[in-house]
């Protein structure tokens, strides 16, 4: 007998030790209890350091450099700007197009188009959710040509420059593969790391951080992030080069002198307020605690659901090391989509406001005309997904 939607959502209750019927409970919340923001971003205000400058960026950013091994972190606005400029800097242009999965925020896809290029979807894998490498593999050998030692789609004509795969949810995605493909077809890799932070790949040799593996890595550091700035990004690289541009663009290109206003490239204005990075600083400082909190609330959902054959609470898998920035529930039954409107439905009256996954974004009315391969699995995956309650909070009780 297939479980209810009922019992699925009291089985959440337990988990997350709802027992407030009034109370809202959303995905992921900050929360800034027992750390020092007040205190340094009263230092911005009260040093009129509250702009794209001040100690608190370079503090921030190298905390973050600091907490993933990446040799450079560059502070900027938001994650989608990271994204942006990360794809400008290897060399991504107008007409162009990106390998990237469908399943992801749009931001992904919005930070290709943003540069005129054109996004062009490669089939995920079951395991992480992310990038199947197979697939990848398998749609470069369809459309791939190479022409003077570039890349190009032999049926749109476009160049290819770019592959960004996504680590969903906090899940790394299979990121050497995908690596060993790029690297065969002299392809550039970014990591959209967005969700990432905290969440580690193990390799033969080590444990290295998501967005560490690739040319580039992006973070995000919304409000419903593992860590908040309120808004922002970052860039990591092991590039100086990459770092140098990176800073230089993001700050109007404008070349360092006491008074003359000299800017030589066309840059933008990318870079993260002070007063946002103090508020990261106080975030980051905490945030193995929240990192802890986050693992102890995804075993507390393995153990209220570990007997039901029809839910499977989603794990890292070959001693990869999640962040679960979202913990998700994975509908292994025929027809998912009716069980998964049914549990929404009972939640959302339950005042927990679970969470479908993102409509591909293949199916987004600017992306339907994209190029893609075979989705098969990405669309197979999308209609059994659900993201539960995972605020680092809910297991302080």
């Amino acid at each position: 007998m297939i479980c209810t939607s009922k019992e699925i959502i009291d089985r959440i209750k337990l988990a997350i030790n709802k027992a407030d019927e009034s109370s809202d409970v959303y995905l992921h919340e900050p929360s800034f209890v027992g750390t020092n923001a007040y205190e340094y971003i009263k230092d911005c205000l009260d040093s009129g350091w509250v702009s794209s400058s001040g100690e608190w960026v370079s503090r921030f950013e190298n905390l973050i450099s600091e907490f993933t091994g990446s040799n450079y972190a560059i502070a900027v606005s938001n994650g989608t700007d990271a994204l942006r400029l990360a794809l400008h800097i290897i060399g991504v242009k107008k007409g162009n197009e990106v390998m990237i999965p469908p399943l992801s925020f749009v931001a992904t896809a919005n930070a290709v188009s943003h540069l005129g290029a054109t996004p062009h979807f490669v089939d995920i894998e079951s395991d992480s959710l992310g990038m199947c490498p197979l697939a990848l593999e398998k749609r470069l050998n369809q459309v791939g040509l190479i022409k003077e030692g570039e890349l190009f789609n032999k049926i749109t004509g476009n160049k290819i420059s770019a592959v960004l795969p996504v680590h969903i949810f906090g899940l790394p995605s299979k990121i050497e593969e995908i690596r060993l493909i790029c690297s065969k077809w002299k392809l550039p890799l970014i990591e959209d790391a967005a969700e990432a932070l905290g969440s580690f790949i193990k390799t033969k040799a080590e444990s290295i951080h998501c967005g560490c593996l690739g040319d580039i890595g992006t973070l995000s550091f919304n409000g419903n992030k593992i860590i908040t700035t309120g808004g922002g990004g970052a860039l990591l690289t092991n590039n100086k080069e990459i770092a140098e541009s990176a800073k230089h663009l993001s700050t109007t290109a404008k070349k360092k002198h006491p008074w003359n206003f000299y800017h030589d490239k066309v840059g933008w204005n990318d870079r993260l307020p002070n007063i946002n990075a103090a508020l990261g600083v106080s975030q980051i400082e905490k945030i193995k605690d929240k990192l802890i909190s986050k693992r102890n609330l995804h075993k507390r959902y393995l153990k209220y659901f570990h007997d039901l054959q029809e839910i499977e609470i989603i794990k890292e898998y070959n001693q990869n090391e999640s962040n679960y920035w979202l913990v998700t529930m994975r509908i292994n039954v025929n027809n998912p989509h009716i069980l998964r409107e049914e549990i929404l439905k009972e939640s959302h009256e339950s005042k927990i406001y679970l969470r479908p996954c993102w409509n591909l974004l293949n199916d987004l009315p600017m992306y339907v005309e994209a190029p893609c391969g075979d989705l098969k699995e990405a669309r197979n995956q999308s209609e059994r997904l659900i993201n539960l309650p995972s605020s680092p909070q809910l297991n302080y009780f």
